[in-house]
């Protein structure tokens, strides 16, 4: 991901990409110009106002902290970290100093999500029954110190809470791993958040078919997101009558009219960027913070604790004031 936050950065507006780390050096050109340094201390030294931790997972800790310490605002890739403890020590170091920190749930800003969410925030869909993520792919090469779970269902994770405006309080799953790795490679798990709303994931690195596919289902109908191609798809309950006596009774629905928003569809780690951009300035904390970040990696270590033989883990209904 670091050469495309680099790609958006030196293109903008208000901001100066001045510096890239990698310690193996820019081989395939993907600095932008910019100069490569081999550490984070040289970055700090040259007197930037924020940076963004796009290495692997298991260093976003470390990095994080010197950032931190030196009064650096931060976005940080998602996950946030690989361990809660790692994340809780992430947000508690940004948040006593003031500063601006984010975590790249760049779900957050895919056009049919926040088209979906602004639905919800009206009333359109009425009660909200369930949310149901499926996200898979092919095995991602790049990715090697987490799972799928940390890697891939974190989206899930954090964007179920986020349109719905709710938390997780319970979660059950199971886990396979079929490609000969460390971590798992396949997930299904189940929960529900704090308003009762049920959650279904599946996500895996094992199909060759690639999907993105958000559902949320109330009492209104039924909306339908796919993010790969950021189209957002509305499926009305239809209010039809019957003269059957025996099914007069039953309250199910039958299938209405199916809408698919036109919305504008701008790229959303540039989305992402304008708005981490902005908090900076002072502007609207329209982003993920560190303390949403730390919520999405407890649960996902719930759900391996409950695949691990843990049953439904349950996780209790925080708010913004809780620690």
């Amino acid at each position: 991901m670091g050469r495309n936050h680099a790609r958006v950065l030196a293109s903008l507006d208000g901001v100066q990409l001045v510096g890239v780390v990698d310690p193996m050096g820019d081989k395939n050109g993907w600095s932008q110009g910019a100069p490569v340094l081999a550490t984070v201390e040289e970055l700090i030294a040259l007197g930037i106002d924020y940076a963004v931790v796009a290495c692997p997972t298991a260093l976003h800790e470390p990095v994080g902290l010197a950032l931190a310490e030196a009064g650096v605002h931060a976005l940080i890739e998602k996950p946030l970290a690989d361990t809660v403890e790692g994340a809780r020590r992430l947000m508690e170091a940004f948040e006593s100093r003031g500063l601006v920190a984010g975590v790249g749930h760049i779900e957050r800003c895919n056009p049919a999500l926040r088209s979906l969410r602004t639905r919800l925030e009206a009333g359109e869909l009425g009660d909200v029954y369930q949310v149901v993520t499926r996200r898979q792919g092919p095995f991602p090469h790049r990715i090697a110190d987490v799972g799928v779970v940390k890697d891939l269902a974190t989206h899930d994770i954090d964007l179920s809470g986020w349109v719905t405006g709710q938390t997780y309080t319970t979660i059950a799953a199971h886990t396979v791993s079929k490609s000969g790795r460390v971590h798992e490679d396949m997930v299904s798990a189940v929960g529900q958040l704090s308003d009762g709303t049920m959650v279904n994931h599946l996500v895996n690195w094992l199909s060759p078919l690639k999907e993105r596919f958000t559902s949320v289902t109330g009492e209104r109908g039924c909306f339908v997101a796919d993010t790969l191609t950021a189209d957002l798809t509305f499926h009305s309950n239809a209010a039809v009558a019957t003269e059957w006596e025996a099914l007069r009774a039953f309250r199910g629905v039958s299938e209405g009219d199916m809408v698919r928003y036109a919305i504008p569809k701008r790229e959303p780690l540039l989305v992402e960027h304008e708005l981490f951009r902005d908090a900076v300035l002072g502007g609207p904390r329209d982003i993920c913070t560190l303390r949403d970040g730390l919520r999405t990696v407890e649960v996902a270590e719930a759900v391996l604790k409950s695949a691990a033989g843990g049953g439904t883990i349950f996780l209790g209904n925080r708010t913004d004031d809780d620690n």
